[in-house]
């Protein structure tokens, strides 16, 4: 089924849904690159993977209470009778991250990487190993001679692609952001296109290598598709509220696009 909204689609952020999203979405759009980058490149998908504390609350199976005048023996007595507070249990251990970029390669140089083509996710937004990760893996590209191109579509987060934000024009507000940085003009040039919710999502210029015009790719067919193969109509469930929430005229502008699309969902 086709997407409800023009542009990103908000409900696709939530964080039980982005890591399937941003894996199809990646797929795809290496897909849509090659077909028109080949024959003398190829965009390939390569892994960084990188260690992140989890940290998330459990719900003990019991709790060992303090014992009444009538109550059977507690299990741990030097608990109990010590009158301590049940614990909040907290699970820290490492968590191996795996996140996709795309690559395109030069067949013709022995497969010397033109492009990086990062998509960001929620752990790059935030401080941690995975903002850290990502900024390095950003620094090697800004001093290589491949071209760099981000893709944030995430509301949520600090800002984490190569140009400084403080740098766009007093007013211009966006909710996602493209960016190309090309490596044959000077590395403080950045191509952007930022969009708002209600607008579709840009189509792109791709550098190759020199000589050789770019390629245009239209990252709201990739989000399309991406959106068509994971089914997420049918397993978001838009009456429920977004999260992150979305407030003021865009909440009010995306429920009236839900209202219109659920009622024409219903059997006549």
């Amino acid at each position: 089924m086709s997407m409800i909204f023009p542009g990103m689609d908000p409900y696709l952020e939530d964080p039980s849904l982005w890591p399937g999203v941003h894996g199809r979405f990646i797929v795809h759009l290496a897909d849509a690159l090659s077909a028109k980058v080949l024959p003398r490149y190829v965009a390939t998908i390569e892994e960084r993977v990188y260690l992140e504390g989890a940290d998330r609350s459990v719900r003990p199976d019991f709790v060992v209470r303090q014992a009444g005048p009538e109550a059977p023996a507690p299990v741990f007595p030097e608990v109990a009778e010590g009158g301590a507070d049940a614990a909040v249990l907290l699970r820290d251990a490492p968590e191996l991250i795996h996140e996709r970029l795309v690559n395109i390669l030069d067949l013709q140089a022995g497969r010397r990487v033109v492009a990086v083509i990062e998509v960001v996710s929620p752990s790059n937004k935030r401080k941690g190993a995975g903002r850290e990760s990502y900024r390095l893996k950003q620094r090697d590209v800004l001093a290589s001679d491949a071209h760099l191109m981000e893709i944030d579509l995430l509301r949520a987060g600090r800002h984490v692609l190569a140009f400084r934000k403080e740098r766009i024009p007093p007013g211009r507000r966006y909710d996602s952001m493209t960016c190309v940085n090309r490596a044959r003009d000077s590395r403080d040039l950045f191509e952007l296109y930022p969009r708002l919710l209600p607008e579709r999502l840009p189509r792109v210029r791709v550098p190759l290598a020199d000589g050789d015009p770019d390629v245009v790719l239209d990252i709201q067919g990739v989000l399309d598709r991406t959106y068509e193969t994971g089914h997420y109509r049918k397993i978001i469930d838009y009456t429920q509220p977004c999260v992150p929430p979305l407030r003021g005229h865009n909440f009010v502008w995306a429920r009236n696009l839900i209202d219109q699309a659920l009622s024409k969902d219903k059997p006549s």
